[in-house]
Formats: structure tokens, C-alpha cells, sequence
């Protein structure tokens, strides 16, 4: 497994506001199993194999970084891998379901009210009775030991900050980087979904549940979600081609680069008081945007 590094943006808006910015590269952690995805999977892989599993399966949609990183995962670790998709098939194959299916994993793909059943007891045993006894990693990954993965995503950083932020989709990496700050610092998630407020509690349930405490150190920032979940608009596209030359990281337009978006917007309005420091997490993804490029002719 790579480092994730620090990166240090230099930027006139950054000196004109009198604040940092760093980006914490763990999209560079694995070339397949990228960011945040590597931290969920990390102690769910360890477990299922304690629990003498041979087999992950785990849900998504057809463009998931979740099923992409987990078809890569067992690839990689010795799992043959389940993924669950929501939706029919289309063929040929989008890039991500292609990829998934290079690395071994089978697909089975269900409609979209059964999809809704997907943590419920009883569609779970069917499942179970169904495909053996599978290792049942939830959609998006996110558990416990999800949540105890990401925390070490914060036990790395060399630097003393102000603020840490990072994209969200089901939470748990957020959870993660709450629970192990244990208090400290100020933590802002910016939701990929419309309507992404409800993620708080969901976030502070996962916290108390992996460690047990409430923390009051994370704000949500929700108005960033450019119409909702994989929506995208010009500006956002063009923002993240300008950024990509400024500063040569790649973005990709679900999670990340309606984050950074956001956060530039913020400090352009002065959200942060001169002298902050702020590290912003990019939890990786990037398979995405050969979708984007295929489904919407975007060039991301």
C-alpha cells in the first residue's frame, strides 16, 4: 500500500484570504482500491478472512466506486467477489461493471424497489441461502469496522490544522474522521446527495456506536450538491478542468469535485477566519469519470 501525501496548493485566492490549504492524496493509496474505499475495506477483509470466508458480496449501482473497489479487492486478496447491482443490465458493459467483471466478481443485477431491501434481515438471509455463506459487505461499505479504517485516515497527517473536510456519500468515512479526532479540530462533510442534512445524525449514530461518544466538531455543508447525487453542471465541470491544471489532481464530479468546489466558495467568502489551516481529504474515485466520459461525452 502507497503513502497517501500532503500536497500544499498555491493558489492567489489561498494568499489573498490568509489561508492553507492541503489536499491529503489518498487517492494515491492504490491504483484500484483508492481512498476512502481502501480504508472501509481494510478490516472487513481482515475479518472475513478470520471468519474463514471465501467470498465478498456487497451492493451498488452501475457506476459504483464501492463495486469497483471491492471486484479489485478480492482480486487482489483472494475473495471472489458478489456484486449486487441495482438496475438491469445494459450491455455492453459501462466501464466500472467492465472493470468489475475483469477482476472476477459476478453481477446479479435487481430492480430498483427489491434494491431497496438491501439491508433487511430477511432479504439478507435470502441471500445468504442463495450464494453460501458470503461475507455481506453493506452498500458503500460502510460499517464498524469501515468506520475504524477510516480513522486512521487523520492518525497520519504531520501537520497542525484547523479544519479537515471531506466529500460524503453513506457517512462512514466522515464517521471515521470524527471518531478518531475525538473532539478535536472542526470537521466539514459536504454531501454528494440533495437534501444531505439527514447524514448528520447518521454520522453521530456511527460515532457513538464505534466509540461510544458524541462529538460536536462537524458541520455539514449541503449546498454543494449541484442538483443531487451524480448530477452535474458546466461550472462544476469547468472548475475541476482548471483546478486539475493549476494544481495537477485529478477530481472526478460525484464526490470530490463538488467538495473542492464548495471549499473554494467558502474560502472565497470568507468562511475562514486568516491564519486557518485546512487539509482536505480527497477520498479518491477516479474510475468515475471514465463513466462520466462515456455516459455524458464530459471530458473529466
Amino acid at each position: 500500500m502507497e503513502e497517501a501525501p500532503l500536497q500544499k496548493l498555491e493558489d492567489e485566492l489561498l494568499q489573498k484570504q490568509g489561508v492553507e490549504l492541503w489536499v491529503k492524496r489518498e487517492d494515491l493509496l492504490h491504483p484500484h482500491i483508492s481512498g476512502n474505499k481502501w480504508r472501509k475495506l481494510k478490516y472487513n477483509l481482515q475479518e472475513a478472512r478470520r471468519q474463514g470466508h471465501h467470498t465478498l458480496l456487497t451492493f451498488g449501482g452501475a457506476y459504483s466506486n464501492h463495486i469497483a473497489a471491492t471486484a479489485a479487492a478480492g482480486q487482489e486478496y483472494g475473495f471472489k467477489t458478489i456484486g449486487i447491482i441495482r438496475g438491469e443490465e445494459h450491455l455492453p458493459l459501462n466501464p466500472t461493471l467492465s472493470f468489475a467483471t475483469s477482476c472476477g466478481m459476478q453481477l446479479h443485477y435487481i430492480s430498483r424497489e427489491k434494491y431497496k431491501l438491501k439491508a433487511d434481515p430477511d432479504f439478507l438471509e435470502g441471500l445468504q441461502q442463495q450464494f453460501g455463506q458470503v461475507y455481506l459487505l453493506p452498500e458503500g461499505g460502510t460499517n464498524l469496522l469501515a468506520v475504524k479504517g477510516c480513522t486512521e485516515i487523520v492518525q497520519d497527517i504531520p501537520i497542525k490544522y484547523d479544519y479537515i473536510c471531506s466529500a460524503m456519500g453513506t457517512g462512514g468515512t466522515l464517521a471515521g474522521i470524527v471518531a478518531g479526532l475525538e473532539g478535536e479540530k472542526q470537521v466539514l462533510g459536504f454531501p454528494a446527495l440533495k437534501g444531505g442534512a439527514f447524514l448528520k445524525q447518521e454520522v453521530e449514530e456511527l460515532v457513538q456506536a464505534y466509540s461510544g461518544y458524541t462529538y460536536c466538531n462537524l458541520q455539514l455543508i449541503t449546498e454543494y450538491h449541484f442538483g443531487g447525487y451524480a448530477k452535474v453542471k458546466p461550472e462544476l465541470l469547468a472548475f475541476m478542468e482548471e483546478f486539475r491544471q493549476k494544481h495537477h489532481i485529478p477530481l472526478e464530479p460525484v464526490y470530490t469535485g463538488k467538495m473542492m468546489f464548495g471549499l473554494f466558495d467558502l474560502i472565497r467568502e470568507g468562511f475562514f477566519a486568516r491564519g486557518s489551516r485546512i487539509v482536505a481529504v480527497h477520498t479518491g474515485g477516479l474510475q468515475g469519470n471514465a463513466g462520466f466520459k462515456e455516459r455524458l461525452g464530459l471530458q473529466v
